[in-house]
């Protein structure tokens, strides 16, 4: 039988490390607090508006290859062209993506404020303070930080010296023993043959006995074949990366580095090459120059009432080795601008105004 293709008999021991750190797909509830506008706190409410965090993930391969004792013998006993020869760890990048989060802005704190004979007024905030819903039962949804997890699909091979005989232990040099051993995988080989046609002369009494005996004499028979062709360790894990954009472009900044030796490595590590992130806003304001009365009359429209964020639409690339990894549009606070609602368009005693909010963005999604 002839082994030409090393696909068939490298041994693959696969662990998947699935650190998945704000991918964005799975969703749980997040902890509502509830803030009455109450006589107690003048009817004011505090809350925050968030600032918009980019994610960026890389998930890799890495594959770590053990030359077997007797890999010189292979081709000569096994007809196996192409073992592992020298031992080597190689890294791969899979896939890079990208998702975005709202993280509180310490600089966009406010107060809101309610007419006094409006009693039923309430603000629903999230934990981390930022502004969910006004006179809503709002249940929030949230990008859960998901757990590193190790998922282990492997094949474990038994210790091939356990399977060895007096004989082979006691040869007297390496090219006898790996001749032995050869001889010790045809053998088992000739015996599966035997077990699958019905000629063998002890056959397995029953269905558990026949799965057993074929499952040893496989586990056997690659254990020992891999001191020829020697072992493959595949894992596959997920690093992560954050940033925090300002008002301003960023153009091929360095994120972090990849290496096909050390895998992922910091920005300023030159052992890798760059991954670059580019974050161009789609809808830049130009800016604006307010007179003496006009910026008083923007300060007094902003003093009271609701403020919150209209954010714009953003271009995301990522790119490694002239490769678009990530060609995306994603929307960004700091990118946008923000405007008030009144206190009279926050409702009274005659009626109730609901305003439902992106707590991530700090945009409304909803007035009712």
């Amino acid at each position: 039988m002839s082994y030409n293709s090393k696909t068939h008999l490298v041994m693959k021991l696969y662990i998947f490390l699935g650190a998945l750190l704000f991918a964005g797909t799975s969703l749980s509830a997040q902890n509502i607090v509830q803030t009455s506008a109450v006589k107690a706190n003048d009817y004011g409410v505090t809350y925050s508006l968030p600032k918009t965090a980019i994610d960026i993930t890389v998930s890799y391969t890495k594959t770590t290859r053990k030359a077997g004792d007797f890999y010189q013998y292979a081709e000569r006993y096994l007809n196996i062209t192409n073992p592992t020869t020298e031992n080597e760890v190689v890294y791969t990048l899979d896939k890079i993506e990208t998702s975005t989060r709202g993280i509180p802005d310490k600089d966009n704190s406010y107060l809101v404020e309610f007419r006094p004979n409006n009693p039923a007024a309430f603000v629903s905030l999230s934990e981390e303070g930022l502004i969910c819903a006004i006179n809503d039962d709002y249940t929030a949804t949230t990008q859960e930080v998901r757990k590193a997890k190790t998922e282990i699909i492997t094949e474990e091979l038994p210790n091939p010296n356990t399977f060895l005989s007096e004989e082979i232990l006691r040869a007297g040099s390496t090219a006898k023993q790996a001749e032995l051993i050869a001889k010790q995988i045809y053998r088992l080989r000739e015996s599966r043959t035997n077990i699958l046609t019905g000629e063998a002369d002890n056959m397995p009494p029953d269905g558990n006995a026949y799965k057993l005996v074929m499952e040893q004499l496989d586990q056997q028979e690659k254990a020992l074949t891999a001191m020829f062709i020697g072992t493959e360790i595949v894992e596959t894990g997920t690093k992560t990366f954050s940033i925090v954009p300002d008002k301003k472009n960023i153009d091929k900044e360095i994120i972090f580095r990849f290496s096909s030796k050390l895998g992922v490595v910091e920005a300023n590590d030159l052992s890798g090459a760059p991954v670059y992130v580019s974050l161009q806003n789609k809808d830049p304001r130009p800016e604006v120059y307010l007179s003496a009365k006009e910026q008083q009359a923007m300060e007094k429209k902003f003093s009271k009432g609701l403020i919150y964020n209209i954010p714009n639409k953003a271009a995301l690339k990522v790119v490694f080795n002239g490769k678009d990894y990530v060609d995306t549009e994603c929307e960004v606070a700091q990118y946008g601008t923000q405007d008030v609602l009144s206190p009279n368009q926050l409702g009274d005693n005659k009626r109730t105004v609901k305003i439902i909010f992106y707590p991530e963005l700090g945009s409304i999604k909803q007035i009712q």
